[in-house]
């Protein structure tokens, strides 16, 4: 099985790309310097020359906040790139595995967000990745929309390395206690995308929206003492216990882009598709376990 993914140098990508899989499955990976899935053609190309059994899209504009004053930045890679992918496998009968976000969600809710709840994006970035939603589906029938929320991993920019830089240089950590979600580990998202392309390579049809987010939920605070802990446990504070983490609120806490209040996900649909999210607490120690042991050696 011949397996495209574009955005590969992100942090799912690189995770997919180090993933577990069978031995048939052949990945190809292209990262932004490879294909600039904002030029159609580009796009178009790849995909004839490649003649994938199925595209994987996790290419995004994820500067949350810069978006909101790069807004034709994050419509260019999030809506009118996912549109172009969407396009060509459309017209050649490809399955696209497309990757979203928690953010189409306004966070008004009480209850974990399932996949048939009204989408009310508060940011750029959310309106951008909504609307690639809406492109997806119109073009490629032949999709699944997998959503997923506070990603973090080894690679690249995430809360989990800020908390980790910020507490080496701070005494206290400040951070919002009133924001809920499921923070999920690039690794384990990576799982669930190959499990979803066996399901795809033996047959499986059941295309559309699916939630994919850790098990369990806190909120940014927790999320952050959680952090604290486990690099406390593995020694990271030369300092000595590393910093304290104090809650405040999101008003006390300003930033460019509004963010849901609740963007717990529900994720028994893909239950179906026998994939069950590990809870958060263990992925996360995994990563901080790498990313405080590659600093130290």
């Amino acid at each position: 099985m011949r397996v495209l993914v574009f955005g590969a140098g992100g942090q799912v990508g690189r995770e997919v790309c180090r993933a577990a899989r069978p031995a048939w499955f052949e990945l190809i990976p292209l990262d932004r310097n490879a294909a600039d899935i904002t030029k159609a053609a580009v796009v178009s190309a790849a995909i004839a020359r490649q003649s994938p059994d199925l595209v994987i899209n996790l290419a995004a504009y994820t500067a949350v906040d810069r978006a909101e004053s790069e807004p034709e930045a994050a419509w260019a890679v999030n809506c009118a790139g996912a549109a172009h992918i969407a396009a060509v496998c459309g017209e050649n009968a490809t399955p696209l595995v497309h990757l979203s976000t928690d953010y189409v969600f306004d966070g008004r809710q009480s209850e974990p967000y399932c996949e048939t709840d009204d989408v009310n994006p508060l940011n750029v970035y959310g309106r951008s990745k909504e609307a690639a939603e809406r492109a997806v589906r119109a073009a490629a029938p032949r999709h699944m929309i997998l959503r997923t929320a506070w990603v973090y991993g080894a690679y690249g920019a995430n809360f989990v390395k800020t908390m980790l830089r910020l507490g080496a240089e701070r005494p206290v950590l400040r951070v919002v206690a009133d924001q809920c979600g499921c923070p999920t580990a690039a690794a384990d998202i990576a799982g669930a995308l190959i499990a979803i392309a066996r399901h795809i390579e033996r047959g499986g049809t059941e295309w559309g929206t699916v939630h994919f987010a850790a098990a369990g939920s806190t909120s940014w605070h927790g999320f952050a003492e959680e952090i604290v802990g486990v690099a406390r446990t593995l020694g990271a504070w030369r300092s000595g216990q590393g910093p304290r983490v104090e809650p405040i609120t999101t008003d006390q806490y300003p930033t460019a882009a509004r963010r849901p209040i609740n963007s717990v996900l529900d994720c028994r649909k893909i239950a179906g598709l026998d994939i069950s999210p590990p809870p958060w607490r263990s992925s996360l120690s995994a990563v901080v376990r790498e990313i405080v042991g590659a600093e130290i050696r």
